[in-house]
C-alpha cells in the first residue's frame, strides 16, 4: 500500500517527536520495503546482492531519517537513496573485480540465465537482458517508469535529471529494447 503525502508527513512527524522511533522505522519499512528491494533487484541483478544492497539502503534512511528536510516526497527520497546505493554497489564490484562496466554488465547478464527469478520464462529472460544491455541512465528510467510506474516529475527528483531528458532516455530505452527483443527472438 502506497501512503500519500500526508501519511508520509505524519510518519515522519511521529519519528521525529519520540513516539518510538524503532516502531515508526519498522512501519515505514512495511510500507516501502518490498518496491524499494525490487527497484534495487532491477538495478543489481543478484537476488544476494540486492539483499545487501537493500540492507544498506535501510541502514542509510534509519541514519538520515531525522534530517530529512521534506523537500521531496519520503519515497522519492527513499528511491533515491536505494538508486544510489545499487549504483555505488556496482562500482564498487567492478573496481574489486577489476573488470570494465561492459564485462560486469555481462556477468550481470549470465547471472540472469541462471536466475530462479524467471522459472523458464524466456520472454521475461529476454527483456531483462534487453534492458540490462541499455546504458546505466536509460536502465534507470525504464526502469523506474515501465516496472515503478513513476512519473517523470517524480524520476526526476530521484535521478536530478530533467523531465526533457528522462523522456528522452525512456524513448531511446523503449526503441532499443524493441530491436534487442527483436533481434534476439529472430535468432
Amino acid at each position: 500500500m502506497e501512503l500519500s503525502a500526508e501519511q508520509e508527513k505524519e510518519l515522519l512527524n511521529r519519528f521525529n517527536t519520540g513516539d518510538d522511533p524503532e516502531r515508526v522505522f519498522t512501519e515505514l519499512l512495511g510500507h516501502f520495503q518490498k518496491r524499494v528491494y525490487w527497484h534495487i533487484r532491477r538495478i543489481v541483478i543478484n537476488h544476494e546482492d540486492a539483499d545487501d544492497v537493500l540492507q544498506n539502503t535501510f541502514i542509510r534512511i534509519w541514519e538520515k531519517l531525522g534530517s530529512f528536510r521534506g523537500e521531496s516526497r519520503l519515497y522519492t527520497w527513499i528511491f533515491r537513496i536505494a538508486t544510489n546505493e545499487a549504483l555505488s554497489f556496482l562500482q564498487k564490484k567492478q573496481n574489486r573485480m577489476s573488470i570494465s562496466m561492459d564485462e560486469l554488465q555481462e556477468q550481470l547478464g549470465d547471472s540472469l540465465k541462471a536466475s530462479t527469478y524467471f522459472n523458464g520464462n524466456r520472454t521475461e529472460l529476454i527483456l531483462q537482458q534487453a534492458i540490462l544491455s541499455l546504458p546505466e541512465k536509460q536502465r534507470l528510467v525504464f526502469n523506474m517508469k515501465y516496472y515503478e510506474g513513476l512519473k517523470y516529475e517524480e524520476i526526476e527528483e530521484i535521478l536530478g535529471t530533467s523531465v526533457g531528458a528522462l523522456k528522452a532516455s525512456y524513448h531511446l530505452a523503449s526503441k532499443k529494447i524493441e530491436e534487442f527483443v527483436k533481434r534476439t527472438l529472430n535468432s
